[in-house]
Formats: C-alpha cells, sequence, structure tokens
C-alpha cells in the first residue's frame, strides 16, 4: 500500500514538472514571436519623393528621417524620379505596407488625390510637403509662405534698381502648386511698382536645361529686361550660363530660390543678386514631428488654413528669407547651411 502511495506521489511530481515545463516552454515561444521584429510597435512613416534633381531634396530628407527615428518612428522613403505613374505606385505601395503616416512632395499638385483618398479610407494620415496637393484634403499641409517668396524675389528686383521697368519670368513646373503662389506674390510687386513683365515660361518637370534654351530662343525680349526671375537656383544656373555666352550676366539682375551653394557663390561674385533662402532643416524637423503626432492621434497646433481647391486643410507656412551678399554671412554661413569656404570658393571674403 505504501509502494502504491509513494508511486501515486512521484507520477502526481512527473506530471506536474512536465506541465511547469510545457508553460514555460510556451512563455518562451511567445517572447520569441514578439521579439522577431521589434521594429512592429514603431510608428510607420512612409515618405514619397518627386525626385532629387533640386539639390535641397537629399537634405530634406536626410532631416526628416533623422528626426523622426529620433522619435522612435521607422521611415521608408520613396523617389517617383518624376514619374507620377510611378509615384502613384509607389503610394499604393506604403498603403499595403500599412503605414501609419503618408508624406508626399508631389509631382503634380492634382495627379494623385484619388490615391490619397485612398489611403485615408484605410486610415492613414497624410502630409503635403512643400507641395500642397490639391482637391485631396490631406491631414496636413507644411511649406514657406510660397506667395511671400515670390514677393521678397519681386522686393529685391526693384531694390537693385529696374532702370527699364521690364523683368521677365522663368517660372517652374506649372504643375506644381507653388508656382502659382509664387507667381501671385511677384506680379502683386511688380504692378504696385509699376514694372512690366514681357514675358512669363514655365519649366516643364523643374527641367533646369528649359531655362537655358529660353533664353537662345527669346534672346531679343531677353536684351529688352533689366532683371529676371528663375523659379529655383537650379533654373538660374542654367539661365546665368546662357546668359554668360550672350554677354548679359552684369547688366541684367537674376534672383532665385533655394540658396543652392552655388547661387551662395554667384552671389557673393556678384552675378546673381539675390536668393531666397528657406530652412529646410526647419521644415523637415517640424514635418516629422508632426508626423509623429499624427501618427499618435494628438490635436495640431499652431495651423491655419489653406484652401486645396475643395477642402480646407490644415496649414503650417515657415517663413522664408531674402539672402544678399549684406547678410549671407549671418543667414547661410553662420546658420551651417553652407560652409564659408565653401560659399567664398572664388573669391576672397
Amino acid at each position: 500500500m505504501k509502494t502504491n502511495q509513494k508511486n501515486i506521489i512521484l507520477f502526481c511530481i512527473l506530471i506536474l514538472t512536465l506541465l511547469l515545463s510545457m508553460t514555460a516552454c510556451g512563455k518562451t515561444k511567445e517572447e520569441n514571436i514578439n521579439n522577431e521584429n521589434p521594429e512592429a510597435d514603431k510608428i510607420q512613416i512612409g515618405l514619397c519623393f518627386d525626385s532629387y534633381v533640386i539639390e535641397r531634396w537629399q537634405r530634406d530628407r536626410d532631416v526628416f528621417v533623422s528626426t523622426a527615428e529620433g522619435l522612435g518612428a521607422e521611415v521608408n522613403v520613396q523617389n517617383a524620379n518624376g514619374d507620377v505613374e510611378r509615384q502613384k505606385a509607389q503610394i499604393e505601395y506604403l498603403i499595403e505596407k500599412g503605414m501609419d503616416v503618408i508624406g508626399i512632395i508631389p509631382i503634380q499638385a492634382d495627379a494623385i488625390s484619388k490615391e490619397v483618398q485612398k489611403a485615408r479610407a484605410a486610415g492613414i494620415k497624410i502630409i503635403s510637403y512643400d507641395r500642397l496637393i490639391t482637391n485631396a484634403d490631406t491631414d496636413l499641409y507644411i511649406s514657406f509662405d510660397n506667395e511671400k517668396v515670390g514677393t521678397i524675389m519681386a522686393e529685391a528686383l526693384v531694390e537693385g534698381g529696374l532702370p527699364n521697368k521690364k523683368v521677365l519670368m522663368i517660372c517652374g513646373s506649372p504643375s506644381d502648386n507653388n508656382v502659382s503662389l509664387i507667381e501671385k506674390g511677384f506680379r502683386n510687386v511688380m504692378d504696385k511698382n509699376k514694372i512690366e513683365i514681357l514675358d512669363i515660361a514655365y519649366a516643364d518637370g523643374w527641367k533646369a536645361e528649359l531655362a537655358a534654351t529660353y533664353i537662345y530662343d527669346n534672346i531679343d525680349t531677353v536684351k529688352k529686361v533689366d532683371g529676371i526671375m528663375f523659379g529655383n537656383d537650379d533654373l538660374a544656373t542654367q539661365g546665368i550660363r546662357a546668359l554668360s555666352e550672350k554677354r548679359l550676366i552684369g547688366r541684367i539682375k537674376v534672383v532665385g530660390q533655394d540658396a543652392d551653394l552655388v547661387a551662395c557663390q554667384r552671389i557673393v561674385e556678384g552675378t546673381q543678386l539675390m536668393t531666397v533662402f528657406k530652412p529646410v532643416d526647419k521644415l523637415a524637423k517640424e514635418a516629422a514631428e508632426y508626423a509623429i503626432k499624427l501618427a499618435s492621434g494628438e490635436s495640431l497646433e499652431n495651423t491655419s488654413t489653406i484652401n486645396d481647391g475643395t477642402y480646407n486643410v490644415p496649414y503650417i507656412a515657415l517663413e522664408p528669407i531674402a539672402v544678399k551678399k549684406d547678410n549671407i554671412g549671418a543667414v547661410i554661413i553662420d546658420s551651417g547651411f553652407h560652409l564659408k569656404e565653401d560659399v567664398y570658393l572664388n573669391v576672397s571674403p
């Protein structure tokens, strides 16, 4: 009898040990499953670029990614290389990947509203980054005050002197909503000062070579003007080369935007009057921070609204800064945007 009781006790201990072992194994397996993808709980942000043709976009990308990752998010960056259909496909891909937020620099303002609405229907927040996506009701548009960009470009030309009161506008892509805003600001100043705009041209897809083509093909008109507003510094680079070949550098004043290094070099050399500095580090940093807020369901602060053609969307507008020879040190060099030795590469400071 005692032997049977002893056997029963041993059997119970064995069963209990096996059960405890199975429970421990199950827990370990569950923990392993949870640890297989430590990124699973991170906020997922998609960032879809027009292209990297414009110098500043790579800087925007790096600051945005660094800021977002520093806040614990994971960023999936896509580059459409200027192809609208490719950008649509990339947005579809980011939807399928289950992003929490997608930031988009649209190639064409009105071409991706369907994809944006599909993303929003899937519960994904959408940020129009730098360029407004029209008729799409995005969750946020963050950019610079583009009308003011046009205003300060025009003011620089007026202050620089326009004896014949004639200028040209060689703008960026007409499908970029910012272009119309810049044009509006520029025109207002020209009208106020009774300056005649002899012609307005547009560079489809922001193709910089089109600026030079315009100069060559319309040289008689070009010779009549005192100044040219180029849509950005990349267009100005090609346009100035053409002006140089026609021996018009110095007589015709040139303004651009983006504070590209070559533009800053031209300013200190005297071949470009002004560029508009848009502190893209600040834009990218704030956009990343707002992406985290949107993903976390936080309310947006300090926003106004802008109409995208159909809807009023939250809007954050950062201040652009006019950069000339007299303030390039304080604005560009002291901020670390470009190094002094690079800016003054070809001339003495």
